[in-house]
């Protein structure tokens, strides 16, 4: 029996045979798993660095492993604590946070088209919609094998990132300052690394380019988590402008 699988980069249908292979584009289970394994692993241990920073910023045990467990998204945790360590209100942090967290709602949308959930199971997997498995399960060549990847790299992430966050928390004297393990440069090291690949085309990597231009040049003036919000506007500003560089072209012929 054939399966509807879709393209990760264009959303375009196309059928799969049961056998695992899409016209030979087919990605093999174990490659799917070691990938998402790896990416677990490696932004999972940064949950050490939340753990130590959550001490040091005066969270109790408590409340450092129930912003792992429900809030589970890394930039956001990180941006309250930057906040609450600085002085900040605590819903002005939280404001921030949210702010920062409100891309996972766009991750969401791209990834329910692709992955294709029962309705039953997306409640549990909106808890999983973060960079690292929107990035993995868009490298994927067909449905089956985003949906794998997905599940274990939010699996692996979300167990390894509680319990080192509580291994963090209890040990931060021990561990000392997080700045110096570079612990905390994990998770976006991952990310920029699983995302270089996919910019292919020169409209892409300069979105890529604009976006980070934009993003660093706001965060000294805007709270936490809005120049990551202004940055999305990389990406319709570029098309315009080759929209228009088009049309000018066009004309001139």
């Amino acid at each position: 029996m054939a399966e509807q699988t879709a393209h990760p980069a264009t959303g375009d249908i196309r059928d799969r045979s049961s056998d695992g292979s899409a016209g030979g584009a087919g990605k093999r289970d174990s490659a799917v798993v070691r990938d998402a394994l790896g990416v677990g692993v490696a932004v999972g241990l940064s949950g050490f660095a939340f753990g130590v920073t959550s001490a040091g910023a005066g969270l109790t045990l408590l409340q450092s492993c129930a912003l792992s467990l429900l809030v589970f998204t890394g930039a956001s945790q990180f941006a309250l604590l930057g906040a609450l360590a600085g002085g900040g209100n605590p819903f002005t942090a939280a404001a921030g946070a949210f702010f920062l967290g409100t891309r996972n709602a766009f991750y969401g949308l791209r990834l329910s088209q692709l992955l294709a959930l029962p309705r039953s199971a997306k409640p549990f997997a909106a808890q999983w919609v973060i960079d690292e498995t929107t990035a993995v399960a868009l490298a994927q060549p067909d449905r089956r094998s985003a949906r794998l990847g997905f599940t274990v790299t939010g699996l692996t992430l979300y167990v390894l990132w509680n319990l080192t966050t509580l291994l963090g928390a209890l040990g931060a004297e021990a561990i000392g300052d997080t700045a110096a393990w570079g612990l905390d440069a994990a998770g976006p090291a991952v990310f920029l690394a699983l995302l270089a690949p996919m910019l292919r085309s020169t409209t892409e990597r300069a979105t890529a380019g604009v976006a980070v231009v934009l993003g660093l040049g706001l965060l000294p003036v805007l709270p936490a988590g809005v120049p990551v919000l202004v940055s999305a506007l990389a990406a319709p500003a570029v098309l315009w402008l080759q929209g228009r560089r088009t049309r000018n072209e066009g004309a001139t012929r």
